[in-house]
């Protein structure tokens, strides 16, 4: 017998370099997203590149009305900041 994942594994909707985060934002998102980039120092230009990737992935969820939905009702699953950190602590990740 052998094990099956439980969830499959998904490829990213957005590939995580300038290319796949320019072809998921929207023509003034992307031009802003170069503007940032280009005026990053190279010291700077991973953090422009994680905060870009993030807003595209927001923006392309398809499930994003229903979370938006669930968040506005109350109904999202919630844990507190102490469980969060102990599960953090318990995966060997790293904690501030």
């Amino acid at each position: 017998m052998t094990a099956q994942p439980i969830r499959q594994h998904e490829s990213e909707r957005v590939p995580r370099n300038a290319e796949g985060i320019a072809a998921a934002l929207s023509g003034a998102q992307r031009m802003e997203f170069y503007r940032e980039l280009l005026a990053a120092a190279p010291e700077q230009a991973k953090g422009v590149l994680l905060r870009w990737w993030g807003e595209a992935m927001l923006d392309t969820d398809p499930q994003a009305d229903a979370r938006a939905d669930a968040v506005l009702a109350g109904s999202v699953p919630t844990i507190s900041l102490d469980d969060l950190l102990a599960r953090r602590r318990a995966a060997g990740l790293h904690v501030d």
